[in-house]
């Protein structure tokens, strides 16, 4: 018999950013700094409102447009942000956005 944490190690992926490496679960699309905050700031029950991540797909599928369309962002990399965007767009992906309103101030983690 497995324990949780044992469960864990096996169903999850490791992420890596400036503070170093964090285990994320494997079904999760969110990397480093998102886990951290989940971590570390869970704070209140308040979630992110799904207007603010409606307005984050608008608002990085527009700079991906203009990047591409000035060639500073490569085909591959504009393709799949915009492909991402369009999928939040349309409702998907809304339990990829845990993090609560009240986390560590800097919005890092929501970006």
């Amino acid at each position: 018999m497995t324990t949780v944490a044992e469960q864990f190690v096996h169903t999850s992926r490791t992420e890596t950013d400036s503070l170093g490496e964090v285990a994320v679960p494997a079904d999760k699309l969110w990397g480093a700094q998102t886990q951290r905050s989940l971590e570390h700031f869970s704070i209140g029950r308040d979630l992110m409102p799904r207007e603010m991540i409606t307005a984050y797909a608008i608002l990085k599928k527009a700079a991906a447009v203009a990047n591409h369309a000035g060639k500073r962002l490569g085909k591959q990399p504009y393709t799949l942000i915009v492909q991402a965007c369009d999928e939040i767009l349309a409702g998907q992906h809304g339990d990829m956005f845990p993090l609560h309103v009240w986390m560590t101030g800097s919005a890092r983690s929501s970006t």
